[in-house]
This record gives C-alpha cells, sequence and structure tokens, in this order.
C-alpha cells in the first residue's frame, strides 16, 4: 500500500494534514457561531458559509497562476502566514460593530492564504509522480495524501467542542443547542408564546432565576467567546505546518519547480511535455467537462457544516445508545482507523515474522477500541458538531479498501477509468442524500418547526446521519482524489497550476451553491424534498458525465 511512493508525498501530506486540522475545527463551528453571535438565521448563515467556502476555493485560481510564474513552493508558504493572520484576527473575540469587521477581513486573509497554499501544495504532489518510476502510482498516492489530510479533519469536530465546552462553562453555562436562537428572538423581541415557554424552561435548567435579558446577553456572549478560542487551534496548527514543511524541504525540493524554471534548469525530474495546440484542446475540454460536474458533487458534500449540521441540531436525537455510541468516542474511531492499516499489513506483510507483528497489533487495537466502548455511559450526550467527524473517520478507514479493491480490479484490467469513476460517485452521493429523504418524511419542515418554538417533538436516530456520512464518503473517494490526480495528469504542463485553480474554482462554486440548499431550508417546503433537491441534481450530473464519457477517456489515454 505504501510501496513504491516517492517519501516527498508524506512530508507533503503532513503539511497539509496540520492545515487541513485547524481549517476544519473552524468550520465545524462557523455556521454555529454565525448564529450564536449575530443572531443570523439559518438563510443569512448559510449565505456566509456558502460565500466564504466559494471565496477559499476560488483564490486558488489566482495563486496557481501566480505560482505558473514565481514557483509553488514560494506560493505554499505565503500562504501559511496569511492564514495564520487571518486565524489570530478571528480568535480574538470582538463585540459590537467592530465584530463583523473583524470577522469578515479574516475570512479574506484565510480565503487569500489558503488559495495560495492549498492548489499549489497538490501540484507539487502531482510533480513527484511525473518521474516515470513514480507514475503509475499517482491514483493511489494521491489516495494516500487525501487520507491523511482527513486525519487531521477526523479529530477537529471533538478538538472544538472540546475548547467551546471549556470555555463556555468556565462562565457557567452548559451548551443547549436551542437557546441561541432563542435568545436572539427574546432580545429582538420577536419570539412567539410557545417559543418563550422554551426559552424559560431551557434557562431555568441553566440555573437563571433573574432577568430573561441579562441571561440571554451573557449566554450570547460566553457561547462566541468561547467559539472565538476554538477558532485559535488554528493558529497552532498552521504553525505545526510549516514547520513540517521547512524541516522536510529536500525530501520535495525537485518538485518544486513550474515549467518556466524547469527550462531554465539542465537536471530537473520535472517532466516538460510539449503539446500540439490540437492536444492542448482536447486536454483542456476534457477538463472543463468534468469541471462542471464538479460543482453539483461539492453543493451536495458540502452540506455538512450547513443543512446537515441543522439537521443535527434541529431534529437528531441528542443522546446515542447501543453500539452507535462508538463512534462519538474519538480515541475509537482512532484506533479502529489504525487497525485497518494494521490488519492489511497483515496480509502484505513479505515476513511471516511481520505478519505476525500486524496480526497481534490489530488485536490490540481491537481490544483497546473495545475496552473503550464497554466503559463509556449507557446514554451518550451528543452535539451537533460532532457529527462532522464521522466523514473523516470513514475517509480515513476506507481509503485502503478503496485502493485494494481498485488494485485488483487494475491487476485483472478491469480497473475503471477516472472519468468513470467520478461519474460513479455522483451516483452514490445521490443515494447518500436518498437516505436522509427517507429519514425526513414524517418530520416538520423547518418553518414549522421554528413557528412551534424550535424544539421538535419527534427526533430521529443519530444512525441516519451516520449512514448518510459512510455513503458520502464512498462518493468523496471515488471523486475528489480521483479528480484532482485526474487534473495533475491530464493538464497541459504550462497550465498545470491554473488548471488546478480551475479545479477548486469550479469547488468555489458548488461550495457557494450550498447556499441555495440553506435559502429553501426555512422557505416551508417540506424536510424530504429539501434532500431531493440535491438527490436529482447528482443523478443528473451522473447521467451528463456517463453521456460524455468516450470523450473523457479518449483525452485520458492521451496522457
Amino acid at each position: 500500500m505504501f510501496k513504491g511512493h516517492p517519501k516527498g508525498l508524506y512530508a507533503l501530506a503532513l503539511a497539509n494534514t496540520g492545515e487541513r486540522f485547524g481549517y476544519y475545527t473552524m468550520l465545524a463551528i462557523f455556521v454555529l457561531f454565525l448564529q450564536a453571535k449575530f443572531g443570523f438565521d439559518e438563510g443569512q448563515a448559510g449565505a456566509i458559509y456558502g460565500g466564504f467556502l466559494g471565496c477559499v476555493y476560488f483564490m486558488p485560481l489566482i495563486g496557481g497562476i501566480l505560482a505558473d510564474r514565481l514557483g509553488y513552493g514560494k506560493m505554499v508558504r505565503a500562504g501559511i502566514v496569511v492564514m495564520f493572520l487571518g486565524y489570530l484576527l478571528l480568535a480574538v473575540p470582538m463585540m459590537g460593530a467592530t465584530a463583523k469587521v473583524t470577522m469578515f477581513s479574516a475570512l479574506a486573509l484565510i480565503a487569500i492564504g489558503t488559495g495560495l497554499f492549498k492548489g499549489n501544495l497538490q501540484v507539487m504532489v502531482g510533480n513527484l509522480y511525473d518521474e516515470a518510476k513514480y507514475s503509475p502510482f499517482r491514483d493511489n498516492g494521491f489516495s494516500l495524501f487525501y487520507m491523511a489530510i482527513n486525519i487531521g479533519s477526523m479529530f477537529a469536530p471533538m478538538t472544538a467542542t472540546k475548547v467551546t465546552d471549556l470555555f463556555l462553562g468556565k462562565a457557567g453555562f452548559t451548551y443547549v443547542p436551542q437557546i441561541p436562537s432563542l435568545a436572539h428572538q427574546y432580545l429582538d423581541e420577536t419570539i412567539s408564546a410557545d417559543a418563550l415557554k422554551s426559552f424559560e424552561t431551557l434557562a431555568a435548567q441553566q440555573g437563571n432565576t433573574g432577568d430573561l435579558a441579562i441571561f440571554a446577553q451573557n449566554y450570547i456572549d460566553s457561547l462566541s467567546t468561547a467559539y472565538n478560542y476554538g477558532f485559535g487551534v488554528a493558529c497552532i496548527s498552521l504553525v505545526l505546518s510549516m514547520a513540517i514543511y521547512l524541516s522536510c524541504r529536500n525530501w520535495f525540493k525537485h518538485a518544486d519547480v513550474n515549467t518556466k524554471q524547469a527550462k531554465a534548469m539542465a537536471n530537473t525530474t520535472v517532466k516538460v511535455e510539449e503539446l500540439t495546440p490540437e492536444q492542448t484542446r482536447s486536454r483542456m475540454t476534457a477538463l472543463f467537462m468534468v469541471f462542471a460536474v464538479v460543482i453539483f458533487f461539492w453543493m451536495s458534500f458540502q452540506q455538512s457544516g450547513l443543512c446537515l449540521t441543522f439537521f443535527a441540531r434541529d431534529y437528531t436525537a441528542s443522546t446515542a445508545t447501543g453500539f452507535s455510541r462508538i463512534g462519538f468516542n474519538i480515541w475509537a474511531l482512532t484506533l479502529i482507523a489504525i487497525s485497518v492499516y494494521t490488519l492489511f499489513s497483515t496480509f502484505q506483510a513479505e515476513t511471516r515474522k511481520n505478519k505476525i507483528v500486524s496480526g497481534v497489533i490489530t488485536l490490540l487495537l481491537w481490544g483497546g477500541a473495545a475496552a473503550l466502548y464497554l466503559g463509556m455511559p449507557e446514554v451518550v450526550n451528543t452535539l451537533p458538531q460532532q457529527f462532522q467527524q464521522f466523514n473523516p473517520f470513514f475517509v480515513v478507514a476506507l481509503t485502503p479498501v478503496s485502493m485494494a479493491v481498485f488494485g485488483a480490479l487494475a491487476n485483472r484490467g478491469k480497473e475503471p477509468s477516472s472519468p468513470k469513476k467520478i461519474g460513479l460517485g455522483m451516483v452514490v452521493a445521490g443515494l447518500g442524500f436518498a437516505i436522509m429523504a427517507m429519514a425526513s418524511v414524517h418530520l416538520l419542515s423547518p418553518a414549522e418547526l421554528k413557528a412551534t418554538g424550535g424544539v421538535s417533538s419527534t427526533l430521529v436516530s443519530p444512525n441516519w446521519l451516520i449512514s448518510t456520512y459512510l455513503v458520502l464518503t464512498f462518493a468523496e473517494l471515488l471523486l475528489s482524489p480521483i479528480g484532482i490526480s485526474f487534473v495533475t495528469k491530464v493538464a497541459p504542463p504550462k497550465y498545470k497550476g491554473m488548471m488546478m485553480g480551475c479545479w477548486f474554482c469550479v469547488t468555489a462554486i458548488g461550495n457557494y451553491l450550498t447556499s441555495v440548499i440553506a435559502k429553501i431550508w426555512g422557505t416551508g417546503m417540506p424536510l424530504w424534498m429539501v434532500w431531493g433537491v440535491l438527490v436529482v441534481l447528482c443523478l443528473l450530473s451522473a447521467t451528463f458525465i456517463f453521456s460524455i464519457m468516450k470523450k473523457l477517456e479518449a483525452a485520458t489515454k492521451e496522457c
């Protein structure tokens, strides 16, 4: 699994892991922060969330164009510094009108820094595989790269939760999902009679016996400040990313060369391929066709931090029982994820001794996970952002399975092409949101729920969301790392940075379009129909990509 890859892959993957850990720690609580701090409704929070994600994934286009002229490494280092300043600004608690100005300034810096960092780091990973001896391992290399960065994502929701709970607890409060919205409604004097009763009950449970207005303002200020400190975690992770990048630079220094630099160097391992205008046009056409499909995948997939979080908060039971409890113990999940790799090593090790050692370690890991599970309470309290840890966990745990399956198919000459994998990913994504539609059939619409005080009398099992995240992870593994690999392989050499930027640009469009679903969330549309919109978009996208499959595969074979 790990054989045949350049060691520069691991250095770049670890550098990206630190950056992604900080980013997803921030993203896990970002929408909740917007609503708690400023009282935004779902549509307003969704517009800011979608706009921010759109900028984050649009800026790599600018970063790629700059890197094609100035160098990939320079942009990566500059990006880390700019992101650090943005997260630092976001971590500072602010009050009044200054708070919004500070927040939007911080978001702008994070978006610009990500644009300089993200795409160019991945181009450097692709450059590592331009050498003939590494070329056959490109897809697997990007799968491993994608797996590594999801390790950071897996721990992000837990970290955000622990930090915010710590500082909210110091203020004498505990987190209750419904209180921020009800507190803002009370202060704005827009609260209904039913909602007021709910608010009085929840405030009493927090120990309030005095003025509700004072309680409401104190709770809002304490919670939003706790979120600010949660954002500060990203600063620490970026320092680690920079340290890894600089200390291991010799491992990938040869890949930090763009076409302009390569032509000026006498010795380089970066292959400079000259294409005819027809070949360039064919490759660019194939890329833009794939880009058109990717838009709708990210529009659907990025609901994890938006509408799926709303669903976790408003419609999902806040407790877990039975075997599903283990999903809310990050350390048990970590042991299980590691055991997948040691289990594969048990079968793939070349010596009997290594097989035995790997087998014993696997059994110990399973025993540790079982001990953690048995030591958990019969009923485990959950928070909305904790559900976001399932997707990265599934990515980490299922990556070796995915690699093994496609490796076996490749050995038989039956591995699907990269475009076909992307099409299959869209079909699977549609199935994921079909699960949500089934879970939502008998639930109130978000508008109806708000009118009755924001507390649903019918809560579904956490297993519905966990199942959805599992299916969406299968879709992600078919589409995201394979799509990035496809871009680095098909993109004309002199446009590599720009084309990787375009990949993120269409991702930006998809991320911005998440706000469309947030806008219809509170319109009164039945909840199952909201998810149905995403199902239809995914299936239509799959139909499109399969209809142009011959053109895409022809462009791939030319590379």
